[in-house]
């Protein structure tokens, strides 16, 4: 009798022979500092300070304050600093609570090149925590940053459902990402990188249900602990699918309604993926800082704020269904919350850490004027761009466009602007260490040893 082979060939873990994992691994393996231009190596640098300042400022977080005392209790070898705290913590829940803290606030970096991803908490968590038990150079963490940053956006863009599915991207991709740049620090062969990636992705978790919590954050540190613990676990032997991410139950094909494995190598080595990522001014979801650029420039033209009668916005459609929270009761639902984000710009003029705190999303001052405000969503507009109306008591009326707000990659950041945010994040917890911080981060192709990096954010450094 002939042997029916079409169930074997459907079989979901028949291999597919594509060879996209291994390919992608093995440009992780082979990427080497001297392969990244002057621009690019820039960029890595503006990611490590941002989220250095970030990981100070989230540190001082009640959430960290129930997080840290749980993680203690399971640490075995805690001699892994932890950013602006005196703890030490093992090696895995030392990445936990700093890609944690990193996150907590949300004011990291966000690439948004198809994905909606701050890749930086989970890479530098996972890769400074496992840099602290062997001598790493800073050459060799801006290359394994860069790739793993890479290869984080890569998986998003292989699963361009994804993010529509619930899935919180930082934690699923940040996961892949920080498994890949973990293989990379450790000087793993393509097969064992790929190892590292399959080991990761079958960690990957996340959900956007989660976003308003201190599970969200928690999303970023788990990534950090899951990428340190794949590069690790594949240095040793464990092994993984070699088609992790195409293959026919892989990342791509069950983590997204619609899959297109075939762009996880489109341009590849020819364009770095952290050359367009976007720095927060604005200590909340990314699609609010449209609405608040606009706003923080109309409330500059009224004297007195009570005269607002009504606030009309029009926003991309992912501004409403990632931050719809119309009456946040607390700091981190304010984050996602574009009637709030509309009423303390108009209000404070700003809108950092403590505009998303507990206090000013229970003020009187800021429910009155969250209560004005009507939002209107556009499909033309794009995900970096939106409208405000406000109508004074009077009657007037005063209008603000915006076309690419402040940090994106069409509005970008400088350097001087970066550094002032990573200062006003990182003096008020280790003082005068933040100058000297900056000037370790400005200049990590030249550093020998990047544990002194970690130790100085942790305050124990020199």
């Amino acid at each position: 009798m002939k042997e029916d082979k079409t169930q074997a060939v459907s079989y979901g873990a028949a291999e597919l022979d594509l060879g996209l994992t291994m390919a992608l691994s093995r440009f992780v393996a082979d990427l080497d500092f001297n392969d990244l231009s002057a621009g690019t190596v820039h960029a890595a640098k503006r990611g490590v300070m941002d989220w250095l300042g970030c990981a100070l400022a989230g540190s001082r977080h009640a959430t960290l304050d129930r997080l840290l005392p749980v993680l203690a209790m399971l640490s075995g070898d805690a001699r892994f600093p932890v950013v602006g705290r005196p703890t030490r913590l093992g090696l895995l829940e030392s990445a936990m609570a700093n890609g944690q803290m990193g996150h907590v606030l949300d004011f990291d970096d966000t690439h948004m090149g198809g994905v909606v991803l701050h890749a930086s908490s989970p890479l530098l968590a996972a890769l400074l925590a496992v840099a602290e038990a062997r001598p790493v150079d800073g050459r060799t963490l801006l290359a394994a940053y860069v790739a793993g940053f890479d290869v984080a956006v890569r998986a998003g863009q292989g699963a361009p459902g994804h993010h529509r599915g619930g899935w919180h991207l930082t934690g699923t991709l940040g996961t892949i990402g920080a498994g890949a740049a973990v293989a990379r620090l450790l000087g793993l062969d393509a097969r064992q990188t790929a190892y590292a990636v399959g080991i990761a992705t079958t960690q990957a978790a996340g959900m956007q249900q989660n976003r308003g919590t201190m599970c969200k954050s928690f999303h970023a540190g788990k990534a950090a602990a899951n990428g340190a613990l794949a590069g690790l676990l594949a240095e040793g032997g464990f092994d993984s699918s070699l088609e992790i991410l195409e293959g026919r139950k892989g990342f791509c094909r069950i983590f997204s309604d619609t899959a297109a494995p075939e762009t996880l190598l489109d341009g590849l080595g020819s364009r770095f993926e952290i050359e367009r990522n976007g720095f927060k001014p604005y200590a909340c979801g990314i699609v609010l800082h449209p609405t608040i650029d606009a706003m923080v420039a109309i409330g500059r033209r009224i004297p007195d704020k009570a005269s607002v009668r009504e606030i009309a916005l029009r926003v991309h459609p992912h501004a409403v269904s990632i931050t719809g929270v119309a009456d946040p009761k607390t700091g981190l639902k304010s984050k996602f919350s574009l009637t709030h984000s509309a009423a303390v710009a108009c209000l404070d003029g700003a809108a950092g850490i403590e505009q998303y705190g507990d206090a000013r999303a229970a003020a009187p001052d800021v429910i009155a004027l969250r209560e004005r405000v009507s939002v209107e969503t556009d499909d033309s507009l794009g995900k970096d761009q939106a409208f405000a109306r406000v109508t004074l008591a009077g009657g007037d009326v005063l209008e603000q466009a915006v076309t690419h707000a402040t940090g994106t990659v069409d509005n970008p950041m400088s350097d001087g602007a970066l550094e002032e945010k990573f200062l006003a994040n990182a003096r008020p917890v280790v003082g005068d260490g933040a100058d000297r911080l900056a000037d370790a981060v400005w200049g990590l192709d030249r550093m020998e040893d990047v544990r002194g990096l970690l130790q100085q954010a942790a305050g124990t450094g020199g």
